[in-house]
């Protein structure tokens, strides 16, 4: 009985001691893991050397150089077509035919009432020179007292009203002219001619298709002139604009050949703006040699334009150039550096930033906004983050050129930072700590 009474007091003690082990190792493991929760992580990379390529990229669409729409003048019924879709044309080829009927008969009626009125002109004209040949006789007999002065001035106007017959029947024959000119050419207008050499590539009518001009002339063709040299009209922004300039080389892709780019030359940037979605665009109008005839109107284009290029250069990410180091890191700074200020007070300068010159009419210790080339870029030496005045020059909008400060190849530049935050008073009765990142 006794021994049974010992064994299970040995076992139980083992179990104590198990369980307590287990507790101290969860407590230590659960320190150590908010420990490490508030020790900050730099997200970092690193400063290279290499060819930088500052380019513009815009969207665009590829239309042929002269694109005419063909319409008709006259209101009609489609008779024929002599063209489709894709249909090489010639200048003055005749392309379509409106029912010429109508026009026809007006053609004839219109002549009609020209020969009319020419057989008008010339009675009128008989009718002047018998009233001219009454008013001299009846001169001769007023002269021997045989007629009288009223009889002579009735005949005299009547010499004068069929000579001005004669000049309305002469307005009569020209209206009746105009009008048969015009019925002529509105039959003329019944066939429908190509005005250029090209292709067809909108056809909008069918045979037997009544168009209606009375309003606005109908298009009833597209035609394209020489699908060899075409253009895209692209889309740039406002903000890029300026880095372009006619002459450019420039390249780009359509979806239609995925991997092959084709190469054209910025002929002019048009100086009328378009508001796409509140943003303001320029169009760069872009030359293009389509001798194997692989692009065709319409298609979507993406353009790169390469505006400047350096070799062998030091490139410094745009992430760290943004990068803004939060107040804390500032504090914990200037607390390892010694400053003789208050704990946490923040530097009023970064280090080795030199004192701008005051404007005039600036009083105290305001300064003007610092150049845009210059920057500050955080590093991380001997693990410990380190301030860095630079300049940077050319951009292609992930990482810009160093031009000048003392940044090395490989270095890391801080892009952001990751971690919690350790909190309670500094030891002496401080303010709360900051994050630890040392």
């Amino acid at each position: 009985m006794a021994e049974t009474t010992e064994r299970n007091g040995r076992k139980r003690a083992i179990w104590i001691a198990v369980a307590v082990a287990l507790l101290v190792a969860a407590g230590w493991y659960l320190l150590r893991r908010r420990g490490a929760s508030n020790e900050p992580r730099f997200d970092t990379a690193a400063v290279q050397r290499g060819r930088l390529i500052a380019k513009v990229t815009a969207t665009g669409t590829v239309s042929a150089l002269v694109t005419v729409q063909v319409g008709s003048q006259v209101s009609g019924r489609i008779a024929k077509l002599n063209v489709d879709f894709n249909s090489p044309v010639t200048k003055d080829q005749l392309i379509a035919k409106i029912d010429p009927q109508l026009f026809e008969a007006a053609v004839e009626q219109s002549r009609a009432n020209y020969v009319a009125a020419k057989g008008n002109l010339e009675k009128a004209k008989a009718q002047a020179i018998d009233a001219q040949r009454q008013a001299a006789r009846a001169k001769d007999l007023l002269a021997k007292n045989l007629i009288s002065q009223a009889d002579y001035d009735t005949t005299e106007t009547n010499a004068l009203a069929a000579k001005a017959q004669v000049e309305a029947s002469n307005g009569a024959v020209e209206q009746a002219r105009a009008a048969l000119h015009q019925a002529q050419i509105n039959l003329e207008y019944t066939s429908i001619i190509s005005p250029i050499n090209g292709v067809v590539i909108s056809r909008s009518v069918d045979v037997g298709q009544t168009v209606a001009a009375s309003l606005q002339a109908p298009t009833l063709f597209t035609i394209a002139e020489d699908l060899k040299k075409m253009e895209v009209h692209t889309n740039v922004a406002e903000a890029d604009v300026g880095k372009l300039s006619a002459g450019m080389v420039v390249t780009f892709t359509v979806d239609a050949y995925p991997n092959e780019r084709f190469q054209g030359t910025i002929r002019q940037i048009r100086n009328a703006a378009q508001t796409i979605q509140n943003v303001v665009t320029y169009d760069a109008v872009i030359d293009v040699d389509n001798r194997d005839l692989k692009l065709r109107p319409g298609m979507t284009t993406n353009v790169t334009m390469i505006y400047a290029e350096r070799d062998d250069v030091l490139k410094v990410p745009n992430a760290a150039l943004r990068f803004k180091p939060p107040p804390e890191m500032l504090q914990t700074r200037v607390a390892s550096a010694g400053g003789g200020g208050p704990p946490g007070r923040v530097a009023a300068r970064m280090p080795g930033e030199a004192r701008r010159p005051r404007p005039d009419g600036v009083q105290g210790g305001d300064r003007g906004p610092p150049p845009p080339n210059e920057r500050v870029v955080w590093v991380l030496r001997e693990n410990r983050p380190q301030p860095v005045p630079v300049k940077i020059g050319l951009s292609d909008g992930t990482v810009s050129e160093l031009v000048d400060g003392d940044l090395h190849e490989a270095e890391l530049a801080i892009t952001g930072t990751t971690g919690g935050e350790q909190k309670g008073p500094l030891p002496g009765g401080g303010p709360p700590r900051g994050p630890r990142l040392f």
